[in-house]
């Protein structure tokens, strides 16, 4: 407050203070030493929040002190066993599953149980290698010529299929037209004498 009062002795002559004058040099000086309010206010308010945030820090590295480091490490050690081993048995559930697809869409049709003959199927001697399975055709076949009753026999391109339902013998098969036209006429009475 040095400057203040140099101000009030250079506006003071003979005993008496000029206070106008005094006012407009304290205005124009008074932004040169001191703060706004509103930059105060924010100044205040950081340095709150920092010595807040000091304080929290200095609880949490007393935090750290307490802890157990060699438990800490045992406790990772632990979950990177455990996940490890969820991964391998996600992998070789993975594998199962698509060995068993493949499987069944090899023998789709072709069996009369496909999960009998499935599990027939060793798993272990067939293999999946960039998306094609080596080893299961040599099982199959294997498994038509020992257990053929497993399979259905296949049809030769030549060889008609046999109608299912029931058949009248001496009648003429059911897809004959004149034959249908001719019954259709005959229950209604339109014969042609």
């Amino acid at each position: 407050m040095d400057w203040i009062l140099k101000l009030v002795e250079k506006h003071t002559k003979d005993g008496v203070l000029d206070q106008e004058a005094l006012m407009k040099d304290i205005n124009k000086e008074f932004p040169n030493h001191a703060v706004p309010k509103e930059q105060y206010n924010t100044l205040a308010d950081t340095k709150k929040k920092l010595e807040g945030d000091i304080a929290t820090r200095d609880k949490q590295l007393e935090d750290l002190k307490e802890i157990d480091a060699e438990g800490l490490q045992k406790q990772i050690e632990t979950l990177q066993e455990e996940n490890r081993t969820a991964k391998e048995d996600y992998e070789k559930e993975l594998k199962g599953l698509q060995l068993s697809n493949a499987i069944k869409l090899a023998i789709n049709g072709k069996v009369h149980d496909e999960e009998l003959v499935a599990g027939l199927v060793d798993k272990e001697k067939v293999v999946i290698d960039d998306g094609k399975v080596i080893g299961l055709d040599e099982q199959i076949q294997s498994l038509q010529e020992s257990k053929s009753f497993l399979f259905k026999e296949e049809k030769q391109e030549g060889e008609q299929q046999q109608q299912n339902g029931f058949q009248k013998i001496g009648n003429e098969p059911p897809n004959n037209v004149q034959a249908m036209d001719d019954a259709i006429a005959a229950a209604f009475g339109n014969t042609e004498e």
